[in-house]
């Protein structure tokens, strides 16, 4: 990361202003009160902040423009969640939020590269969607969004894409009595539906050594390639239910197989 850099995004970090400790209990008074001027002057007051927190990753080879961006979203949501009545400084409670969102975004990106302009639209209609949240006490829709910030829906779609990061088939969703649903559990596996492997392995015999409702939940899952979720609507039963049921279901079939 570059050091020393007098501009980040636009702004001339040599001329952030410094607000006394006063101005900023007055400031978010008026923020509390729904003072849109007074939120603004209360941001650009604590981009030191900021600042201050992206130092700490010097050694990352991100971009100080990406890190600063990054720290702002953090700031913003510090600002937005800040409970005043409680004795603690607005810097103590800002700085954890400020690194957690930095150290998300260094997690997640990955070795795919994103221009500068996709990163620029993507961030734009990120902050945009806190504000008309915040405003409307809604999920804005990306018309919404592209109505707010003066750019095509679709380039905002194409932005926000752009910067997901790709999630592992073993990334757990849900979690129910300790055991995970994960991403490759709601995905139909026509694999299975196209070979004969099932065949090879005698799994009809198997089958035959599970109870009617196993039975039923393996050859829709394996057989007729339904997700998990689609399983639980068709026999009325939860999810994290059908989960239990093949799991045990394909332990007793390995057991039959390999004894």
């Amino acid at each position: 990361m570059a050091q020393g850099k007098v501009e980040i995004c636009g702004v001339n970090t040599s001329r952030l202003p410094l607000l006394k400790p006063e101005e900023k209990e007055a400031l978010f008074s008026r923020i509390e009160q729904g003072d849109k001027d007074a939120r603004e002057k209360y941001i650009e007051g604590n981009l030191r902040l900021v600042l201050s927190v992206i130092k700490r990753f010097s050694s990352s080879n991100e971009n100080v423009d990406d890190l600063f961006q990054i720290g702002c979203i953090g700031l913003i949501k510090a600002i937005d969640n800040f409970d005043s009545s409680l004795n603690v400084k607005f810097s103590t409670y800002a700085v954890p939020m400020i690194i957690g969102e930095i150290r998300r975004f260094l997690r997640d990106n990955n070795s795919i590269r994103v221009s500068r302009s996709l990163k620029d639209t993507a961030y734009k209609a990120i902050y945009a969607k806190e504000s008309l949240m915040r405003k409307n006490a809604k999920e804005p829709s990306i018309e919404e969004i592209a109505t707010e910030i003066g750019i095509a829906k679709e380039d905002i779609t194409y932005a926000l894409d752009a910067i997901q990061n790709p999630m592992s088939l073993y990334e757990p969703v849900f979690t129910d009595g300790g055991d995970a649903l994960y991403v490759m559990d709601q995905i139909s596996d026509k694999k299975n539906k196209e070979e004969t492997w099932v065949e090879h392995l005698s799994l009809s015999e198997a089958m035959k050594h599970l109870n009617e409702r196993e039975h039923e939940i393996i050859s829709l899952r394996f057989f007729s390639g339904k997700t998990q979720m689609e399983v639980a609507e068709m026999i009325g039963i939860s999810q994290a239910q059908v989960s239990r049921l093949e799991k045990n279901a394909l332990r007793c079939m390995r057991n039959y197989l390999t004894a």
